[in-house]
């Protein structure tokens, strides 16, 4: 029996392999970016609208609108209750779809 090529087709087998590694290795990471940007923008427009919250609750969530498009999200719901401010912003990956995040700024409590 002749082994010649052998070694080929594992080769090319090994390296299949390695590359569905990287595929999902990436899409894993997009994933993760994708989720830290969109925490950090809920954040900074919770921050935002509880900054803004003196001109009224509209002008508030325009505000954390705003911020959240800059960042690349949807403003996904923005409520307010008294001078809390409650945000969840909503974004996307081709691999695992919609991601969200949610964040509240107001005074601290006592």
């Amino acid at each position: 029996m002749d082994d010649r090529g052998a070694a080929s087709v594992v080769a090319v087998a090994v390296a299949g392999v390695w590359f569905a590694l990287v595929v999902v290795g990436v899409q894993v990471g997009e994933a993760v970016v994708t989720r830290h940007r969109l925490s950090a923008a809920a954040d900074l427009a919770a921050l935002a609208a509880a900054g803004q919250l003196v001109s009224g609750t509209v002008h508030a969530c325009g505000r954390a609108e705003w911020v959240v498009e800059r960042m690349g999200g949807r403003l996904a719901s923005c409520d307010v209750d008294g001078w809390e401010v409650s945000v969840r912003v909503s974004g996307s990956t081709w691999a695992f779809g919609a991601l969200s995040a949610h964040s509240r700024a107001g005074p601290a409590e006592r």
